[in-house]
């Protein structure tokens, strides 16, 4: 997993080496964010895990919200976080990400990914944030590389998304104050022209199938589900489509 969080930064990375000033301007697919500003976020984001991984998550959250109110969920604390620091210039924000993302990885390198530690919606293993940091980088190159004309290639890194969000279902649930009738499966068409299951030890009263690549859109908000190849079966079907999730 490490390995495909390194694939991904060297995706997005190879998009912003060389974009001129119009390049970083460019209107992400990120409602009111440039080009520029959704790098910021990745970088904010990934010295957030930083602090994370370094056990000083509640002094990096004071800090953040310094002087600021109603902030009231994630998204409003992202929004705040880019407001404050945007108009840099490009490729001085580029650097920025560069730096936290090299670092990030050298701390998930040398970490037991068994520990646990902070995070914005409670404590998780140092292996599921690694793992949340993929997805965001991924969804994040999506909405850099589609305006910018980028073509970008299926890839299996896919597979760890897919499984953070079959794994954080319950979560999902709980957030939104929703009972899960029982366990849930995942059986995807992956990247690779193979199934990739995801079952629990019990029988799932729910399953969902269809396209992995869909599945992890959904989760990331991107796209509805009634606009994809995702179909579900069992009690819980309409609640998993509309609540999986891949972010806090």
């Amino acid at each position: 997993m490490l390995v495909a969080l390194a694939e991904q930064h060297a995706e997005l990375d190879g998009i912003l080496v060389g974009l001129d000033d119009d390049g970083w301007a460019q209107a992400s697919l990120c409602d009111g964010w440039s080009v520029s500003d959704v790098v910021l976020h990745l970088a904010q984001t990934d010295e957030m895990a930083i602090a994370s991984v370094e056990g000083r998550m509640d002094a990096y959250l004071t800090d953040m919200i310094a002087g600021a109110s109603g902030i009231t969920n994630v998204d409003d604390g992202a929004e705040l976080m880019v407001t404050r620091e945007r108009g840099a210039p490009g490729p001085e924000v580029g650097a920025r990400w560069r730096a936290s993302a090299a670092l990030l990885r050298a701390l998930f390198d040398a970490a037991d990914l068994q520990t646990r530690v902070q995070w914005v919606a409670g404590h998780l293993s140092t292996r599921t944030l690694a793992t949340t940091r993929l997805s965001e980088a991924w969804i994040h190159t999506r909405d850099v590389a589609e305006p910018l004309g980028v073509t970008l290639e299926p890839s299996s890194r896919l597979r760890y998304i897919a499984r953070l969000a079959w794994r954080t279902i319950p979560y999902a649930f709980a957030r939104s104050g929703r009972t899960l009738h029982g366990p849930v499966a995942f059986e995807l068409r992956g990247t690779d022209g193979e199934t990739w299951s995801f079952r629990p030890d019990d029988v799932p009263d729910t399953v969902v199938r269809g396209d992995a690549t869909d599945l992890c859109l959904v989760a990331a908000r991107r796209v509805e589900p009634s606009a994809t190849t995702l179909r579900a079966e069992g009690p819980d079907a309409d609640g998993v489509l509309e609540l999986v999730r891949t972010f806090a």
